[in-house]
């Protein structure tokens, strides 16, 4: 796990210093080492240049610091992430001759492209990005792993001084930024899809010309030309009649579990006390003795599972540890959690202090559950959108007008006295759903939505909602239609889970967070072949009793009691709604109330007002993740100087 960076094309002074500072700014990326290579000495011909700042988890030894040249080839690389299945690799290639100088998984990697070139991504298990130049060609490939679970931004500079333009690429957004070749312009279209999500989707970021990756592909870019073509090399697994059953599924699991503790530092589980958490911790410790588990409790007892997790911890027998967070030091914090998000949200802060206090700890490395309610129908959106689905269909001949007026009184009658915000929750939002159709993309994207479409066009100018019609610009939507064709539909809202707020967000975010603390969180149950086993189970066995997620509790739980989990499901939420009406009401306060920044990032100053006062005034439906995601935006912004 490290922090990546580089540039290609003419690599005069003026280049290098702005890859030293794009290289620095993501030091906390990897405190163990730092390294950097040059193809070439020149300042006027094309080349390539790489940047690594290095985390050490497996192979210690500075022989495996990076980048990494291979001397057969002279291919060099910069990488960041584990290969889980390196060591079966490197059996084969042993066998096939190649001799190796280390124990590491990055020159498994580099052995591996030159016996099979491209088709080695097929053969790859794990999260990781990473650039290789091929020397015989003097390309340089980007690869991102399948789902995306490890970050790879680039973008040719914009800032060149009126010479030969240089593409650039980093871990970060941030980083980029920092190198000072980039305009510090908001993207509209990014704009307009953050207000609808409250995370940017998809491969745009916030920023004018910086782009990311998709996962599951790779691109071959030559120094010449800089152009960016990224090739699928996998996409989650299409309909299919060969069906695999739960004995295969385990057997998978219990393997990704296994690759997934190798580890020369210390390792621990996250462990919340749900399914998903203990169902990890309960398949490590069928692997080893003495697993360490980490869980963190609050004050509010409505929010404080850490009875839970204590129980699992126990029936396990694990090494379990039990953190506080108070409002108190959850303010004196929050400066540092909000500066170490790469691009803003309305999530991540939370997963920054479990990491902060699990790094401080003494772990390098945690394992968390993500993952299980998307596979297995967690979510109350598996139930939800085909019953809204059905009722938006059956309605298909009547004027969208009428349905918008009906709901908006039926909102009203139900919600009571008259108040100046409407809720903005999945009930508030019937009409927008019921005008859907009965399409599941554009069913999706209205109960996600933070905001109905009357306050979405109350906070934004009429030209940047026009950029996108329900979040999602028009080859987005397109993409997704086309994906969830020919699915079931509880197969095709996995689709969807996955295809947006995993990748976009959750991912996104625990990536970014974690890695500011230097801690490399690990996700098993994303593992590309637990999916692949996962997506071609029968709908009748992989959604079975939907929300109880059982599956995951025959392969995961077994032997545990199964009245530890027999209450509501309830994800890790921090107790952000009353700490922002009391230690941080004065701070949200002074950020809402400059209207300058409002105008500045395309927001309408009385619309923000409005909605801060919905909140603090208590009005039914107006929840903390609507107030977080425009604040995070506004500071965002702010801090990093990103306007329209």
């Amino acid at each position: 796990m490290c922090g990546i960076a580089g540039a290609i094309g003419v690599l005069d002074d003026r280049v290098m210093a702005v890859l030293d500072r794009v290289d620095r700014a993501q030091s906390h990326r990897g405190p163990d080492g730092h390294g950097l290579w040059r193809s070439t000495d020149s300042q006027t011909g094309p080349g390539a240049a790489f940047a690594h700042r290095r985390l050490a988890i497996i192979d210690l030894d500075e022989r495996a610091a990076q980048p990494m040249t291979d001397a057969p080839s002279g291919n060099v690389i910069a990488f960041n992430g584990e290969i889980y299945n390196f060591r079966e690799l490197r059996d084969e290639l042993e066998r096939a001759g190649v001799t190796f100088k280390t124990t590491s998984d990055t020159e498994v990697i580099l052995a591996a492209w030159n016996a099979w070139g491209e088709s080695m991504l097929a053969r790859l298990a794990g999260m990781f990005a990473f650039a290789l130049f091929e020397k015989k060609t003097g390309d340089v490939i980007l690869a991102r792993d399948r789902i995306g679970i490890k970050p790879l931004y680039f973008g040719l500079e914009t800032h060149a001084s009126g010479s030969a333009p240089t593409l650039l690429f980093a871990s970060e957004v941030r980083a980029l930024l920092a190198g000072g070749s980039f305009e510090r312009r908001l993207d509209p279209v990014a704009l307009s899809g953050f207000v609808w999500h409250g995370f940017v989707r998809g491969d745009g970021t916030l920023v004018h010309g910086i782009r990311s990756l998709p996962a599951g592909t790779f691109a071959r870019v030559a120094s010449a030309t800089l152009r960016v073509e990224p090739q699928v090399y996998w996409r989650l697994p299409a309909p299919t009649t060969r069906r695999r059953d739960t004995e295969e599924l385990a057997h998978v699991t219990q393997r990704a579990v296994r690759e997934h503790m190798i580890s020369d530092v210390p390792l621990a589980v996250f462990l919340s006390g749900g399914v998903d958490s203990s169902a990890i911790a309960n398949l490590t410790t069928r692997e080893a003795r003495g697993v360490s588990t980490y869980n963190v409790g609050f004050d509010e007892t409505e929010f404080d599972e850490s009875k839970h997790a204590r129980a699992v911890a126990t029936a396990l027998g694990t090494d379990h540890h039990e953190i506080r967070l108070s409002g108190a030091r959850f303010s004196s914090d929050l400066p540092r959690a909000l500066a170490a998000l790469d691009q803003p949200t309305f999530d991540g802060i939370n997963t920054w202090f479990v990491s902060k206090a699990v790094r401080e700890a003494g772990v390098v490395v945690a394992l968390a559950g993500t993952g299980g309610d998307e596979l297995f129908g967690g979510y109350s959106s598996f139930r939800d959108l085909p019953r809204v689905r059905r009722a938006s269909r059956a309605l298909g001949l009547v004027p969208r007008g009428w349905i918008t007026r009906a709901s908006r009184a039926a909102v009203r009658a139900r919600n009571g006295a008259v108040r100046e915000m409407p809720p903005q929750t999945r009930w508030g939002k019937l009409g927008d759903a019921l005008v859907a159709r009965g399409s599941l993309v554009e069913l999706y994207q209205t109960a996600y939505a933070l905001f109905s479409q009357d306050f979405y066009g109350e906070l934004l100018s009429r030209d940047i909602v026009s950029l996108t019609s329900a979040g999602l610009t028009a080859a987005q939507a397109d993409d997704l239609a086309h994906k969830v064709r020919g699915r079931t539909e509880l197969d095709a809202v996995s689709l969807l889970e996955i295809e947006s707020f995993l990748t976009s967000r959750l991912l996104r975010d625990t990536d970014a967070v974690s890695m500011d603390v230097s801690l490399e969180v690990r996700v098993p149950l994303l593992d590309h072949r637990i999916l692949e086993a996962v997506f071609a189970l029968d709908d009748s066995v992989r959604f079975a009793d939907l929300g109880t997620k059982a599956p995951l509790r025959s392969i995961g739980l077994n032997g545990l009691d199964p009245a530890l989990f027999e209450r509501k499901k309830s994800g890790f939420v921090l107790p952000i709604e009353r700490w922002c009406r009391a230690e941080l009401g004065s701070e949200i306060d002074g950020v809402f109330a400059d209207a300058d920044t409002c105008r500045s990032v395309g927001l309408a100053p009385a619309a923000v007002a409005k909605l801060w006062r919905a909140f603090k005034n208590g009005e039914p439906g107006i929840y903390w993740s609507r107030v977080w995601a425009i604040y995070a935006l506004l500071r965002w912004c702010k801090t990093h100087e990103v306007r329209l």
